[in-house]
């Protein structure tokens, strides 16, 4: 799930224009746990992956590629 994952979550918030701080807050999680997850170090939890999900308007499947859309 993680390489995938977090390309998926780079390519999200940077077509968005948001910043690892400002999407951090609005997750409720540090922008070092945003930083973790975008390099593969640190996968999220469920509960983060559905607040991700619902930031970005796509589907948990979609962020960790069993589906593409």
């Amino acid at each position: 799930m993680e390489n995938i994952f977090k390309e998926k979550l780079k390519i999200l918030r940077k077509e968005k224009r948001v910043g690892q701080v400002e999407l951090a807050k609005e997750l409720g999680v540090s922008k070092g746990t945003i930083s973790l997850w975008e390099n593969g170090l640190r996968e999220p939890t469920m509960s983060s992956l559905i607040r991700i999900a619902k930031y970005f308007d796509v589907s948990v499947d979609f962020l960790i590629g069993t589906t593409e859309d």
